[in-house]
Protein backbone atom coordinates (compact mmCIF):
# COMPACT_ATOMS: atom_id res chain seq x y z
CA UNK A 1 0.00 0.00 0.00
CA UNK A 2 2.87 2.29 0.74
CA UNK A 3 4.48 1.65 -2.26
CA UNK A 4 1.32 2.23 -4.52
CA UNK A 5 0.62 5.48 -2.49
CA UNK A 6 4.11 6.85 -3.68
CA UNK A 7 4.26 5.62 -6.94
CA UNK A 8 0.86 7.80 -7.32
CA UNK A 9 1.81 10.22 -5.83
CA UNK A 10 5.09 10.88 -7.90
CA UNK A 11 3.07 10.97 -10.88
CA UNK A 12 0.18 12.99 -10.27
CA UNK A 13 1.05 16.65 -10.38
CA UNK A 14 -0.26 17.97 -7.35
CA UNK A 15 1.01 19.37 -4.07
CA UNK A 16 3.68 16.79 -2.91
CA UNK A 17 5.54 18.81 -0.56
CA UNK A 18 3.03 19.57 2.21
CA UNK A 19 1.76 15.67 1.57
CA UNK A 20 4.65 13.53 2.18
CA UNK A 21 7.16 16.26 4.38
CA UNK A 22 6.84 15.60 8.17
CA UNK A 23 4.01 17.84 9.50
CA UNK A 24 5.02 18.99 13.31
CA UNK A 25 1.49 21.10 13.36
CA UNK A 26 -0.89 19.07 14.82
CA UNK A 27 -2.39 21.73 16.67
CA UNK A 28 -2.74 24.08 13.71
CA UNK A 29 -4.52 20.53 12.38
CA UNK A 30 -7.25 20.90 15.19
CA UNK A 31 -7.69 24.34 14.50
CA UNK A 32 -8.58 23.44 10.90
CA UNK A 33 -10.72 20.57 12.40
CA UNK A 34 -12.51 22.92 14.27
CA UNK A 35 -13.17 25.30 11.23
CA UNK A 36 -14.23 22.30 8.85
CA UNK A 37 -16.87 20.92 11.38
CA UNK A 38 -18.06 24.40 11.68
CA UNK A 39 -18.41 25.07 8.12
CA UNK A 40 -19.92 21.87 7.12
CA UNK A 41 -22.62 22.60 10.25
CA UNK A 42 -23.83 26.10 9.51
CA UNK A 43 -24.69 25.23 6.25
CA UNK A 44 -28.25 26.00 5.73
CA UNK A 45 -30.17 22.14 4.89
CA UNK A 46 -27.07 20.92 3.97
CA UNK A 47 -24.98 19.65 7.52
CA UNK A 48 -24.73 16.55 9.33
CA UNK A 49 -28.38 16.00 10.84
CA UNK A 50 -27.92 17.23 14.13
CA UNK A 51 -29.67 14.16 15.75
CA UNK A 52 -26.90 11.89 14.45
CA UNK A 53 -24.26 13.59 16.39
CA UNK A 54 -26.33 13.64 19.35
CA UNK A 55 -26.00 9.89 19.15
CA UNK A 56 -22.48 9.72 18.13
CA UNK A 57 -19.90 8.35 20.07
CA UNK A 58 -17.29 9.71 18.28
CA UNK A 59 -16.16 11.81 15.54
CA UNK A 60 -13.29 12.14 13.36
CA UNK A 61 -12.89 15.25 11.32
CA UNK A 62 -9.77 14.89 8.89
CA UNK A 63 -8.83 18.58 6.81
CA UNK A 64 -7.67 18.42 3.32
CA UNK A 65 -7.34 14.43 2.85
CA UNK A 66 -5.10 14.03 -0.03
CA UNK A 67 -6.27 11.68 -3.02
CA UNK A 68 -4.33 11.11 -6.51
CA UNK A 69 -4.75 8.58 -8.97
CA UNK A 70 -3.04 7.47 -12.30
CA UNK A 71 -4.19 3.76 -13.25
CA UNK A 72 -4.09 3.15 -8.85
CA UNK A 73 -6.02 5.33 -6.74
CA UNK A 74 -4.19 6.93 -3.28
CA UNK A 75 -5.75 8.84 -0.60
CA UNK A 76 -3.42 10.38 2.72
CA UNK A 77 -4.23 12.76 5.56
CA UNK A 78 -4.12 13.11 9.15
CA UNK A 79 -6.84 14.25 11.09
CA UNK A 80 -8.33 14.28 15.16
CA UNK A 81 -11.02 12.50 16.94
CA UNK A 82 -12.96 12.80 20.03
CA UNK A 83 -15.29 10.75 21.70
CA UNK A 84 -18.02 10.79 24.42
CA UNK A 85 -17.42 10.73 27.67
CA UNK A 86 -18.77 7.47 29.47
CA UNK A 87 -21.24 9.05 31.44
CA UNK A 88 -22.69 10.32 27.75
CA UNK A 89 -22.12 14.03 28.24
CA UNK A 90 -19.27 16.35 26.99
CA UNK A 91 -16.43 15.23 24.89
CA UNK A 92 -13.10 13.84 25.30
CA UNK A 93 -9.89 16.20 24.14
CA UNK A 94 -8.68 15.21 20.96
CA UNK A 95 -6.73 12.55 19.46
CA UNK A 96 -4.87 12.34 16.10
CA UNK A 97 -5.18 10.02 13.55
CA UNK A 98 -4.11 9.54 10.16
CA UNK A 99 -6.09 7.96 7.29
CA UNK A 100 -4.35 6.07 4.11
CA UNK A 101 -5.75 3.61 1.36
CA UNK A 102 -5.86 2.98 -2.08
CA UNK A 103 -8.29 1.67 -4.92
CA UNK A 104 -7.52 -0.01 -8.52
CA UNK A 105 -9.28 1.76 -11.56
CA UNK A 106 -8.47 3.61 -15.07
CA UNK A 107 -8.53 6.77 -13.52
CA UNK A 108 -6.79 9.95 -13.62
CA UNK A 109 -6.44 12.96 -11.40
CA UNK A 110 -5.81 15.04 -8.08
CA UNK A 111 -8.21 16.14 -5.33
CA UNK A 112 -8.14 17.71 -1.56
CA UNK A 113 -11.32 16.45 0.39
CA UNK A 114 -12.78 17.50 3.86
CA UNK A 115 -13.49 14.11 5.61
CA UNK A 116 -16.09 13.33 8.65
CA UNK A 117 -16.88 10.82 10.38
CA UNK A 118 -19.21 9.28 12.82
CA UNK A 119 -18.78 6.58 15.09
CA UNK A 120 -22.37 5.43 15.93
CA UNK A 121 -21.97 2.50 18.97
CA UNK A 122 -19.60 0.82 20.91
CA UNK A 123 -18.44 -1.62 18.67
CA UNK A 124 -17.02 1.01 16.28
CA UNK A 125 -15.58 3.07 18.90
CA UNK A 126 -13.56 0.21 19.92
CA UNK A 127 -12.28 -0.57 16.09
CA UNK A 128 -11.61 3.58 16.41
CA UNK A 129 -9.67 3.10 19.28
CA UNK A 130 -7.42 0.33 18.52
CA UNK A 131 -3.94 0.78 17.08
CA UNK A 132 -5.57 0.74 13.59
CA UNK A 133 -8.39 -1.32 11.92
CA UNK A 134 -9.69 -1.10 8.06
CA UNK A 135 -12.88 0.75 6.97
CA UNK A 136 -15.23 -1.54 5.57
CA UNK A 137 -13.20 -4.68 6.28
CA UNK A 138 -13.14 -4.38 10.25
CA UNK A 139 -15.73 -1.73 10.86
CA UNK A 140 -18.94 -1.13 8.74
CA UNK A 141 -18.92 2.46 6.98
CA UNK A 142 -21.52 3.75 5.29
CA UNK A 143 -22.42 7.46 3.32
CA UNK A 144 -24.42 9.37 5.59
CA UNK A 145 -27.44 11.56 4.87
CA UNK A 146 -27.40 15.06 4.33
CA UNK A 147 -30.00 17.74 6.07
CA UNK A 148 -31.02 18.69 9.14
CA UNK A 149 -32.94 15.77 9.78
CA UNK A 150 -31.88 12.01 9.41
CA UNK A 151 -35.10 10.48 8.53
CA UNK A 152 -33.92 10.00 4.88
CA UNK A 153 -31.69 7.16 6.41
CA UNK A 154 -31.49 4.00 4.46
CA UNK A 155 -31.42 0.44 6.22
CA UNK A 156 -27.71 0.41 5.75
CA UNK A 157 -26.81 3.79 7.23
CA UNK A 158 -28.81 3.06 10.38
CA UNK A 159 -26.93 0.08 10.99
CA UNK A 160 -23.86 0.87 9.99
CA UNK A 161 -20.88 1.54 12.80
CA UNK A 162 -19.52 4.51 10.70
CA UNK A 163 -21.16 7.17 8.93
CA UNK A 164 -19.20 9.24 6.67
CA UNK A 165 -19.23 12.68 4.65
CA UNK A 166 -16.73 14.79 2.33
CA UNK A 167 -16.97 18.08 1.18
CA UNK A 168 -15.14 19.02 -1.95
CA UNK A 169 -14.93 22.03 -3.84
CA UNK A 170 -17.90 23.23 -1.63
CA UNK A 171 -20.04 20.26 -2.08
CA UNK A 172 -20.75 18.26 0.59
CA UNK A 173 -22.43 14.87 0.45
CA UNK A 174 -22.28 11.43 1.92
CA UNK A 175 -19.16 8.75 1.54
CA UNK A 176 -18.81 5.44 1.03
CA UNK A 177 -15.48 5.26 2.35
CA UNK A 178 -13.99 1.83 2.41
CA UNK A 179 -10.87 0.03 2.27
CA UNK A 180 -8.97 2.93 3.54
CA UNK A 181 -7.01 2.17 6.68
CA UNK A 182 -7.59 4.23 9.84
CA UNK A 183 -4.78 4.71 12.82
CA UNK A 184 -3.48 6.44 15.34
CA UNK A 185 -1.01 9.22 15.11
CA UNK A 186 1.48 8.87 18.11
CA UNK A 187 3.63 11.10 17.12
CA UNK A 188 1.43 14.07 16.47
CA UNK A 189 -0.34 13.18 20.47
CA UNK A 190 3.54 13.23 21.38
CA UNK A 191 3.19 17.66 19.59
CA UNK A 192 0.18 17.52 21.73
CA UNK A 193 0.74 16.33 24.85
CA UNK A 194 4.26 16.49 25.09
CA UNK A 195 4.83 12.52 25.80
CA UNK A 196 3.89 9.80 23.50
CA UNK A 197 -0.09 8.39 24.21
CA UNK A 198 -2.78 6.11 22.44
CA UNK A 199 -5.64 7.67 21.59
CA UNK A 200 -7.48 5.19 24.27
CA UNK A 201 -5.28 6.86 27.06
CA UNK A 202 -6.51 10.06 25.95
CA UNK A 203 -10.08 9.39 25.84
CA UNK A 204 -10.68 7.18 29.38
CA UNK A 205 -7.89 9.26 31.37
CA UNK A 206 -10.02 12.46 30.46
CA UNK A 207 -6.88 14.35 29.49
CA UNK A 208 -7.23 18.03 29.89
CA UNK A 209 -7.90 18.98 26.50
CA UNK A 210 -4.82 21.19 24.19
CA UNK A 211 -4.75 24.53 24.14
CA UNK A 212 -6.26 25.94 20.89
CA UNK A 213 -8.71 22.80 21.10
CA UNK A 214 -11.30 25.19 22.76
CA UNK A 215 -13.03 26.57 19.09
CA UNK A 216 -13.77 22.72 18.79
CA UNK A 217 -14.64 21.65 21.77
CA UNK A 218 -17.54 24.23 22.22
CA UNK A 219 -18.75 23.27 18.96
CA UNK A 220 -19.55 20.11 19.57
CA UNK A 221 -21.15 20.59 22.53
CA UNK A 222 -23.27 23.25 20.51
CA UNK A 223 -24.26 21.34 18.10
CA UNK A 224 -25.27 18.04 20.15
CA UNK A 225 -28.42 19.41 22.58
CA UNK A 226 -27.13 16.91 25.28
CA UNK A 227 -24.00 18.77 25.62
CA UNK A 228 -25.56 22.58 24.99
CA UNK A 229 -28.03 21.97 27.42
CA UNK A 230 -26.05 20.28 30.30
CA UNK A 231 -22.03 21.47 29.63
CA UNK A 232 -21.08 25.40 30.08
CA UNK A 233 -18.02 24.94 28.24
CA UNK A 234 -16.27 22.89 25.80
CA UNK A 235 -12.81 22.29 28.15
CA UNK A 236 -12.79 19.09 30.36
CA UNK A 237 -15.30 18.35 32.94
Amino acid sequence: MRLILTATLALVPIAIGPLLAKDNEPAKRVIEAAAVFSEVMDAPDKGIPRELLENAHCIVIVPGLKTAAFVFGAKYGKGIMSCRHKGGVGWSAPGTVRIEGGSVGFQIGGSETDLIMLVMNDRGEDKLLSSKFTLGAEGSVAAGPVGRTATAQTDAQMHAEILSWSRSQGLFAGLALEGATLRQDLDDNAALYGKRMENREIVTHRMRAPRGAEKLMGLLNRYSRREHKEVPTGTEQ
